[in-house]
């Protein structure tokens, strides 16, 4: 992965990891992976990982997109991720899948592209390639487009996945049953949270609210 020096007067997330003496690209991601998943208060706040000390995988990684913008490297790419999320993923919600005789839920994600290698820093050891198979469609974001847009995106695909796969029940129903689903993974214990996708850490209900968006 590509690493740059994190210049002075270049931008206010600049700035914030200068102060805490982290002058580079490389130790930025790794501090930001560090930082606990949680829930954040403002998402439209670009320093609100700094505010609250943790941050989710789109907060997360809107900063250090922000990061490379300020310091003139365009080609680090913040990229939305809409995924199957299956009992294969994870066998949590299995009951709730069979109830409703889905095969999956299409769930969202986010993380970066740097030139063509594809990068998670939602928590230590995440891992594109711990989705990449189960991958639907993505696309290239703006670091101030991971609250309305993010919805909006994955509204807009559920909405013709709906139509395309003849699914027999409406958006808004969708919607509650994507969200039972995330409920249902609470109950995953420490051993299948290393081993999942950044997306499943969902063991609080601070963190069971982020994803209901």
């Amino acid at each position: 992965m590509e690493n740059f020096k994190i210049r002075i007067n270049r931008g206010i997330i600049s700035e914030q990891f200068l102060k805490r003496s982290i002058s580079d690209f490389h130790d930025a991601c790794q501090y930001i992976s560090k930082l606990p998943y949680k829930r954040n208060s403002d998402k439209n706040n670009i320093l609100c990982v700094f505010d609250d000390l943790g941050g989710t995988c789109s907060t997360k990684h809107a900063t250090l997109r922000k990061l490379a913008l300020e310091n003139g490297h365009t080609d680090i790419k913040l990229i939305l991720g809409i995924f199957k999320m299956d009992t294969e993923y994870t066998w949590k919600i299995k009951n709730t899948l069979e109830k409703f005789n889905l095969n999956y839920i299409p769930e969202a994600h986010n993380y970066l592209k740097i030139d063509d290698e594809y990068f998670d820093f939602t928590k230590p050891g995440s891992d594109y390639l711990q989705f990449k198979s189960k991958l639907l469609i993505e696309r290239e974001i703006e670091f101030d487009e991971i609250l309305d847009e993010k919805i909006s995106f994955h509204k807009d695909f559920l909405k013709k996945w709906i139509a395309d796969q003849n699914i027999h029940c409406s958006l808004d129903e969708i919607w509650n049953i994507r969200e039972q689903c995330i409920k249902d993974l609470q109950g995953n214990d420490d051993s299948e949270i290393q081993n999942s996708s950044p997306v499943c850490y969902l063991n609080s209900p601070e963190i069971r609210d982020e994803y209901k968006q």
